[in-house]
């Protein structure tokens, strides 16, 4: 029975980086594009009092061997506790009541999230 062997010889890893890196370059402009935008929707839609929450809004692109992540945090600590998570999922007072949360976050990102999908969706069909 006939058969067909293959070998490679030579070092591949520059244009492999040389082809993947346009790519790279693409995902990373349409997640900047959608974590600006995310960070304009939670703004827009943090419960406000004096307005410190919504403005310490800020996203962060990872890339981790070449798994690239787009998250959102909040920065307004006090006393050890995350304000945006407070308001999010409710918290105890220090009388013994409770102050119920107020889904926010979910429905900020939720358009932003479907865009982005449909964008990536697109760039990936386009390989």
């Amino acid at each position: 029975m006939p058969s067909i062997y293959v070998k490679e010889v030579g070092e591949f890893s520059k244009i492999a980086e040389y082809l993947s890196s346009p790519k790279d370059r693409q995902y990373m402009e349409i997640l900047n594009k959608y974590g600006l935008l995310g960070v304009e929707a939670l703004r827009a839609f943090t419960p406000m009092d004096t307005g410190e929450t919504a403005s310490m809004w800020r996203y962060e692109i990872g890339n981790d061997d070449g798994r690239l992540t787009l998250s959102f945090h909040n920065d307004n600590i006090n006393e050890d506790v995350n304000i945006a998570v407070i308001l999010q999922h409710g918290h105890g007072t220090g009388t013994g009541g409770w102050v119920s949360g107020r889904d926010y976050i979910n429905p900020a990102l939720d358009i932003i999230m479907q865009g982005l999908s449909k964008e990536l969706d697109k760039e990936v069909r386009a390989i």
